[in-house]
Order: structure tokens, then C-alpha cells, then sequence
């Protein structure tokens, strides 16, 4: 008993810190995961380490192929259009919601965070600062809604936003320059159609911003075929800088 409670410890702080790689960017798309060397840097058996990974496939963040190994799974383009349906239907009655119990200083503290939104979105190199805010902002929404299953799972479902997001190093030069502080503008002062009106135009401007990102990708994970390739940017075989010390949730 002890020894299983402690390999089911172990398993979920190897979860915990691969997970926060993988969603902040540190551990790119196509990049393969090596068991070997992450219970290597965390002083682990593979046991733990191997049901960490397997929980991390289960929730859509790796894939595995026989003799070909894991890595942070790259999407199809119907994977993505996909989650956009889902996440429009979430977020836009999260919007209406918000619209109708939000009370005036969550609305005040919206804008504040939308503001900040903005700002990091026209920040070039790393995305991690404006993918964090950016959850951030819509985690809030669905909190105000004072519904606990739909923030929970509007929360579960942006963790691929989020990865996918990471992707981009440039501002996009098409994004208005207010994009996020509009949004909450209507949602704050609008009525409950027009709070779902912007959300939805919200979400449609993701989707395509996010099919264009990956498009690179999308072609790796179509030549790649029943294997796994390496890029010519990333050293693929091992997680960059996979240090424990520093981690913070």
C-alpha cells in the first residue's frame, strides 16, 4: 500500500510539471517526450513517470505510436475545428451569462485584465506572459458566471488553446489592437445577444489566427506518416531545461 500511494504521488508531480511544459510552450508540438530522461532529471522509476504520460495521452496533450515513441501531440486540422465548435458553444453561453450576473467590480476586473491582454499580445518572442493572461481572462468569465460546471470545463477544454497558442512567437499583424477590451466591453455594458454575438465573432477570429499558426504543423503530422519526425529548430529527443527547482504553478 505504501508503495503504490507513494508511485501514485510521484506520478502526479511528474504529471504536474510535464503538464506545465507542454501548456507554456517549453515543450513544443511535435517535440518527443523521452521516459528514460524525464525520470532521469526527477530521480523517478519509470513506473511513475510512464502513468504520468499515459494520463497526459489520455487528455489529448501526447500521442504514442508503436516503436515511434511519444511526443506533444500535433493536431489535424479537423482536431482543431473540432475544439473551436466546442469552445464556441461554451464561451458563448459563458458570455451570456457574465452579461446577466456579473456583478460591477468583476466587470471592473475584467476590463483591467483585458487591458493587460492586449498589451502582451503585441509583445514578439515568447507567448508564454500573454497565453497565461489570455486563459486567465476567459477562466475569469466562466467564474463570474457563478456556474462551477462550466468554468470547470471551459478551463479543461483551453489547455489545447493554450499549447496551441504557444505556437505563434510574432504578434498576428490582423489582430485589432483592442481585440480583448472590446470583448469585454459588450459583455459588461451589451445585452445578453449582443454579449453572444461578440463572443462568437470572438472565437471565429481564434480559429482562424489558430489554422494558419499551425499550418506548418499540420503538414509534419501528415509527411510524418506512422512515425515520428525530428525538426530542424528543435533537439526533440530530450525536454528543454527539465528542471524542478523554479517550477511554480
Amino acid at each position: 500500500m505504501k508503495d503504490s500511494a507513494e508511485a501514485s504521488s510521484l506520478a502526479t508531480e511528474a504529471y504536474g510539471i510535464v503538464r506545465r511544459r507542454i501548456v507554456r510552450g517549453r515543450v513544443g508540438l511535435g517535440q518527443v517526450i523521452s521516459r528514460r530522461k524525464i525520470a532521469a532529471e526527477l530521480g523517478m522509476s519509470f513506473l511513475p513517470v510512464s502513468i504520468a504520460l499515459l494520463r497526459l495521452e489520455f487528455e489529448g496533450l501526447l500521442e504514442s505510436r508503436p516503436r515511434a515513441g511519444t511526443r506533444v501531440r500535433i493536431p489535424s486540422p479537423d482536431d482543431v475545428r473540432g475544439h473551436y465548435v466546442v469552445r464556441e458553444a461554451l464561451e458563448v453561453q459563458a458570455a451570456k451569462l457574465f452579461a446577466q450576473v456579473a456583478t460591477p467590480r468583476e466587470r471592473s476586473e475584467l476590463k483591467q485584465l483585458a487591458a493587460r491582454v492586449d498589451a502582451l499580445a503585441e509583445v514578439p518572442g515568447d507567448r508564454g506572459p500573454f497565453v497565461a493572461s489570455h486563459q486567465k481572462l476567459h477562466r475569469r468569465i466562466a467564474e463570474c458566471t457563478r456556474c462551477h460546471a462550466l468554468s470547470a470545463t471551459i478551463e479543461q477544454t483551453n489547455v489545447l488553446a493554450s499549447m496551441w497558442f504557444c505556437v505563434a512567437r510574432q504578434p498576428s499583424s490582423g489582430d485589432p489592437k483592442r481585440r480583448h477590451e472590446d470583448l469585454i466591453e459588450v459583455l459588461s455594458h451589451g445585452t445578453v445577444e449582443e454579449a453572444a454575438t461578440a463572443m462568437r465573432g470572438h472565437i471565429a477570429h481564434g480559429l482562424k489566427h489558430t489554422m494558419e499558426v499551425l499550418e506548418p504543423y499540420f503538414r509534419l503530422r501528415k509527411a510524418s506518416g506512422r512515425t515520428f519526425s525530428r525538426t530542424k529548430s528543435e533537439p526533440l529527443g530530450e525536454l528543454r531545461d527539465f528542471k524542478i527547482a523554479g517550477e511554480v504553478e
